[in-house]
Formats: structure tokens, C-alpha cells, sequence
């Protein structure tokens, strides 16, 4: 057995808190992200765009485009960039987009090792505390162009509501209220959300409201992809409600998306408050 092997035994034995991300730091502190990427790389890394989220009393809804560009190129077509955190929760990412991978399997982990050691789920605010701990490990790597700008929504089974939390790069977590929008397109997205959020909605018009707002948003942002019609490339759509977490599969985005592109025909510019649901406008 390795020295390695040995070191990483004793430390899984030893006495330690429930927090994962403490236990890497003092065992293997080389598997966190903060250390995996050469600062040098800043300029070249991919990087996510935007990413929005909706609450309700159904829950909350988060959804993101595919798109991840490094400078004025297209670095990825079909990257992924919400996730499920846990059973009521979802993550989404924007900015370094390796990092902010690692940060989200480190953060799902965390999570899961919690409630393994606990016995019990951390509460939709530990959730959030947790997040913006991880974030704060990697202040440096953002001081150094390498941010991570997360969004973190879902389902508080205890206020039997959705909320959402945003973060800035330094860890700072804020609450928000009904809607929010993270990334490059994230004025436009806000914009939308703005005249489109309904706080009566349900699910189903809340995934609409979203998908609308991704739209508009890669209408005016050249970082943010619009659906793909042609690759059947279309937003990832996650919905935390008090069943669980759920991710769209591509053919219920595809459903949703299809008449959504063919309204525009008529209407680019998307409809107006107060629309009837599937107006055109004309």
C-alpha cells in the first residue's frame, strides 16, 4: 500500500466534521478545483453564458442555454450547465466552465456526504451557506480571471415554496425574489422575466416563461445560444417541487420549444405582458 493509500485511510478514520469539502482540503487538497487549473490559462478557458431561474408555490425552475464560447469562437455547442444538486435542489453555472463543473460535482457531493454522516438533508439555507463556502475557496482563481458565478435554486420543504439564491465571485449569497438571471445575457433574460413572470403561475407556464427569457436573451447576446433546431440542441430545464427534482428530457424541451420558434415567425420580438398564453400579438 502507498503512502498515498495510507495517508487517505487514517483520514477517512479519523474524527471530522460533515462538511466534504473540509475533508478533501486536509486529505487530498490537489482534487479541489481551485488548484486544478493554471492561472496562466485564464484567457483560453471556455466559459458558460446564461442561466435563469423562476419560484413559485409549485417550487422553482431553473434553465440554461448550451453555448459555451471562449473569446469570439464557440467553444462548445451542447454543454450542460444546470443540474440537479440533490433530491429538491438545482445549480446552474456561468463563467470558467471547467471550474465550475468541478464545483458542482464537489457541491453535489458535499451534499450527499452531509447527509451521510448527519443523518439528516441540510435545510434549503445550509444548502445555500455550503455553495457559498466553496465559492469563497476559489477567490483566488477569480481574482485571476477564473470566476465561477452560480445560481442555486429549489424546492424549501419547510416554507413549502420555491426560492432562489445568487452569488457573486467573493461567496457572497443573496436572496431573491421571484426570478433571476445569471451570465452574459442575463440583462436581457431579466428584462423578459420582468414583463413575462406571473407569481400566481404553475409549472408548466413557468418552464414557458423561462425558455421565452433564454431566448430573448441569445437575441441580443452573441454568447448565448438560441435552440438549435437543426442539431435538436434546445436549453437544459431542471423543476425542484416537493416530489423531487426533475430535468427535462430533450423531447419535452423540443415540444415546448417548437411553437415557442414558430410564434416568432410572426412576432421576433416575443410577446407582451398580458398576452394570452400562446398569443401572437397580431
Amino acid at each position: 500500500m502507498s503512502f498515498e493509500h495510507r495517508a487517505l485511510q487514517v483520514a477517512f478514520t479519523a474524527p471530522r466534521s460533515s462538511s466534504f469539502a473540509e475533508f478533501l482540503a486536509t486529505a487530498a487538497p490537489a482534487a479541489l478545483p481551485s488548484t486544478r487549473m493554471n492561472p496562466d490559462q485564464a484567457l483560453q478557458a471556455p466559459h458558460g453564458t446564461t442561466i435563469v431561474a423562476l419560484r413559485g408555490d409549485f417550487g422553482a425552475v431553473m434553465a440554461g442555454d448550451r453555448r459555451a464560447t471562449m473569446g469570439n469562437v464557440i467553444a462548445q455547442r451542447d454543454i450542460e450547465k444546470v443540474f440537479a444538486a440533490d433530491d429538491h435542489s438545482l445549480i446552474g453555472i456561468a463563467g470558467t466552465a471547467g471550474i465550475a463543473v468541478e464545483l458542482v460535482r464537489l457541491f453535489q457531493v458535499e451534499l450527499e456526504h452531509y447527509e451521510k454522516i448527519e443523518g439528516v438533508s441540510l435545510s434549503l439555507d445550509g444548502k445555500a451557506n455550503r455553495l457559498a463556502s466553496l465559492l469563497r475557496g476559489n477567490l483566488g482563481l477569480a481574482m485571476q480571471g477564473l470566476s465561477v458565478v452560480p445560481l442555486f435554486a429549489g424546492y424549501d420543504v419547510d416554507r413549502q415554496r420555491g426560492r432562489i439564491f445568487s452569488y457573486d465571485v467573493t461567496g457572497g449569497r443573496y436572496e431573491e425574489h421571484d426570478f433571476y438571471a445569471v451570465g452574459s445575457g442575463s440583462f436581457f433574460a431579466r428584462g423578459s422575466l420582468k414583463k413575462l413572470y406571473r407569481p400566481d403561475a404553475d409549472a408548466d407556464h413557468a418552464i414557458d416563461t423561462a425558455l421565452e427569457a433564454l431566448y430573448d436573451a441569445a437575441d441580443d447576446d452573441s454568447a448565448t445560444a438560441g435552440p438549435d433546431m437543426a442539431r435538436r440542441i434546445f436549453p437544459i430545464v431542471g423543476i425542484a417541487t416537493g416530489e423531487g427534482v426533475r430535468m427535462l428530457d430533450t423531447d419535452e424541451v423540443e415540444a415546448r420549444v417548437a411553437p415557442l420558434v414558430a410564434r416568432r415567425m410572426t412576432r421576433p420580438n416575443g410577446p407582451y405582458a398580458g398576452m394570452p398564453e400562446g398569443g401572437s400579438g397580431s
